[in-house]
This record gives C-alpha cells, structure tokens and sequence, in this order.
C-alpha cells in the first residue's frame, strides 16, 4: 500500500445520503408552453359569412357553425337566439379563450409552481418590470408572450394575438378573457392567489402604464368582480392603490373612476359599496383625489362630470352622517358636563353652519341626546317620569332656540311619539312629556292642537291621542274662555 494513500474498509458500501433535490425554475419553457397552446389553437380562424372558417380546412360548412355556436353559448351560458349579432368583430376570440382554456385543463403543466407566471403582465415598449421567479402564464394570459429576464422588450419566440393587452380597452372585447379566466379558476381554484398578487402588483405600477392600458386594468379589475372570479378578495387587490405617488399624479383617481363606470354597468350602488366596504375603502373616497382637490365639492364635481351621480349623492351622504355624529359627540359631552346652555347653544349653531344640516335633523338630534343623558331606571315608573321631566326643563331653552317654527315644533313631537312608541318605559310619559314642552313654551297650542287633530305619523298615535285628550279639552277650554 502507498503510504499516500488512505486505509479502506474492505466489502463495506459507504451509504450516501438521501435529499430531495429541487429542480431550477423555468418560467421560460412554462411560458412557451402556454403560448404554443394559443398557437396550436389559432389556425387561421376568420369570421366570415357568420361562419368560422379553418384556413386548414378543419372548421368548415356546417360543422363550423355548430361548433362555433356551441362554444359562444357555453362561454356566455344563454341560448343561440340571445346572443345572435352581439359578438361580430370578437367571436373569435370567445371561441379561442374557450379552446385554449380546454386544451390548458388537459396539459401537463405545472400550474402550482408557476401560478403568477399565467396571470403576470409585462407590457411591452414600457418601463413596467415586476421580477418574480414565477411569471410565464399570467403573462401569457395579458401580453401574449414573456418578456426578457431584467427587462421589458419581447423575449425571442412566437406570442399570440389574443392576450389582454391586446385588446381594446372595451368591456365586450375584454369580457371573453375575464370568462376565460374564470374557466381557468373553476379548473385550478388555487391559481386566484397568483391573480391577486399580480393584480396587487399591477396597481402598484400604475404610473408605467398608458392612459388605455390604464382603463384596459380598470375595466378588467371591474369584470372581474362582476363575475365573482373564484373569491378574489376586494381588499387585496385595491388597496395597494393608495400609494401616495400615485394619488398625487392623478392616476388612481383616473384608474378608480374607469373602474367604478364599468362596475356600475350591470351592479347596483350597493354591489359597488359593498366590493369597497371589503377592500376597506367606503369611506375613502377623498383620499382617491390628490392633496390639492381632497375637498366634499372636488369630489362631487369630478364624479358628476364623470356620470356617477349616485355615488356623489351617496358621499355627501356619508359626510353628512360623520358631520352628525361630531355634533352629537360633542353635544353629548357638553350636556354631560352640564355646560352653560348658551355655549351649547353656540356649539349646535357652528356645526350647523360649517355642515349645512337641516333643522328638522337638527331638532331630532337634540332631542336624541338630551333622552341619552337621562340615567333611566329599570323598574321605577315614576323615577324615569322625573327624569324626563327634570331634563326637558333643564335643556328647554335649548330646545326653544332651534324650534322657532310651526313646523319644527311638529317634527318634535313626532319624535317624542316615536320614541314613546319604540322605548316600552316612555310608554306611559308621552302626554306628560308634551305637557311640559308646552308649560316650557317649547310647543304651541296650536301645534299640539294641530298634532291631535291631523297628525300624520301613525306609530302609536291611537293611544296616544287617547291619553293627550284631557289635556287638549282643558287647551280647547281656555281658548274658548280667551
């Protein structure tokens, strides 16, 4: 034996260790695939005659027609007669998304390894660059091709003509790829994380996009959730959008306002309120606008230009609502101090003027938080009877100085009647509680003789008008009597 060489075990078989070892990732190849699957599917399909016709002479006469049918009303799920006419120009296309979606189901591909591949759009002649190890199939699926490592120019190979990007920016010729799309995801449900973390990344990125790839991701993101695309979640999906060097140059509030046009076409206002109460964005309509226009009146302005005029009505509701509710926190809070009744008077007289409220609503709130403050017992009729009476003659001046018409004075006591109606130990206080607003000089004989004789709320109104009676007799006396 040399003595440079080192001493063995003679017969023994040195065990090597067992590991998984993972294979590279190869977008590249995975997105060729899903291209060659377009391709293979194109031929050189043409509608012609109302007819698709095969270039290859597969698709002819009869059996052309048949087969174009049967996938147009499979893709749009209504009869022939419903759709005749309605997709001329992009039929193709409806018959492509359908093909290639059947021809993906059955590919051997691996769709849970290269799941953002099949969603991620790179777009060409542009500065968008999202690197992700994953990004063949969705890229297919928008741009018809992959694009180059690092960069945003075309990698070398065939793309097909029937991606997204595509498109036009028009909600029937981009409706085929969000339906093709859903196929995909009924087929492989866990593919709708790919397509949220590529939607998530796309609005990230808004500002490398032209003006109409900008609408085309507007219109696509308000098809999507129009048809339900397997769960994707509003709030992932839109709120990556509040960035604040997008909101400044204008482009979510162009990208937003596409989004909610397109939406409203075939969904309600409370769909659309709904998807932004998901993405935690109902009340954020101001920070869509930029920090120069992120006012009540610019929001308004820009959303009635823009048609929408149920989402403005629908926003100065909301403000209206959270103006409210400052006043009666703040009311709440002085009366709880008990607070000099002409600071309190000042308070209401402000928020009314920099809110513009109403003065019946201003009415209905006071009367709100004065009942609120009352500490009301569970069982002591006559405790809670005091109560009452004690804190309408406390805050009377208050109620006074913003019920200074007849017809404020009868918003209320309807409010006094509704809320004796609905709180089962006010029941019995309703005549006693009028009784005092008037000895008060908070209510008018002729406003509660008016109330007694013609009033129009019914809420409890039969008893109520049985238990004020003897009190309008002995007012109807003494106006006799004068």
């Amino acid at each position: 034996m040399s003595s440079k060489e080192k001493p063995t075990l003679g017969g023994t078989r040195i065990k090597t260790r067992k590991r998984n070892i993972a294979a590279p990732l190869d977008p590249a190849a995975f997105s060729d695939a899903v291209v060659q699957i377009y391709l293979d599917n194109a031929g050189d399909l043409v509608v012609a005659g109302g007819k698709v016709v095969g270039g290859g002479g597969w698709w002819t006469g009869e059996r052309c027609e048949e087969v174009f049918w049967a996938l147009l009303c499979s893709v749009w799920q209504v009869r022939k007669r419903n759709v005749l006419g309605y997709l001329s120009d992009n039929a193709v296309h409806v018959c492509m998304q359908e093909l290639v979606a059947k021809s993906i189901e059955s590919a051997d591909l691996n769709f849970s390894r290269y799941g953002d591949t099949f969603f991620e759009a790179r777009q060409f002649n542009n500065k968008l660059l999202l690197c992700c190890p994953m990004n063949s199939f969705l890229e297919v699926a928008f741009i018809g091709a992959r694009s180059q490592p690092g960069t945003v120019k075309p990698d070398e190979g065939e793309r097909h003509p029937y991606s997204i990007i595509d498109c036009e920016p028009k909600r029937e010729v981009l409706l085929p790829s969000v339906l093709f799309l859903q196929k995909i995801l009924r087929r492989k449900p866990f593919l709708i994380k790919n397509l949220e973390n590529v939607m998530r990344r796309f609005l990230q990125s808004l500002e490398l996009f032209e003006d109409d790839e900008t609408k085309k991701l507007a219109i696509f993101t308000a098809l999507a959730f129009t048809q339900k695309l397997s769960g994707l979640q509003p709030e992932t999906v839109l709120q990556p959008l509040l960035k604040d060097n997008l909101v400044a140059k204008g482009l979510v509030l162009s990208f937003i306002t596409d989004f909610f046009k397109e939406y409203l076409v075939e969904n309600s206002l409370d769909d659309l309120i709904s998807i932004l109460k998901r993405g935690k964005m109902e009340d954020n309509l101001l920070d869509f606008f930029p920090s120069t226009k992120r006012t009540p009146e610019a929001v308004s302005e820009h959303f009635t230009k823009e048609g929408l005029v149920p989402l403005v009505e629908y926003n100065e509701k909301k403000i209206f609502e959270v103006k409210l509710k400052e006043m009666k926190s703040a009311l709440t809070t002085q009366i709880a101090e008990e607070a000099d009744i002409s600071e309190v008077i000042e308070t209401v007289k402000q928020h009314v003027k920099d809110a513009k409220f109403p003065d019946i609503e201003v009415v209905r709130i006071l009367w709100d938080v004065l009942m609120d403050a009352v500490q009301w017992s569970g069982k002591n009729q006559q405790q809670n009877a005091n109560s009452a009476l004690r804190q309408v003659k406390t805050w009377a001046e208050l109620l006074n100085s913003f019920c200074t018409t007849g017809k404020l004075e009868l918003e209320l006591m309807y409010k006094v009647q509704v809320q004796c109606y609905e709180d089962a130990k006010l029941m019995k206080l309703f005549p006693e509680i009028i009784r005092s607003l008037y000895d008060q000089d908070v209510l008018a004989e002729d406003t509660i003789l008016h109330w007694f004789r013609k009033g129009t709320n019914l809420k409890g109104r039969q008893a109520f008008v049985k238990a004020l009676e003897p009190f309008v007799k002995w007012l109807e006396e003494a106006e006799e009597e004068e």
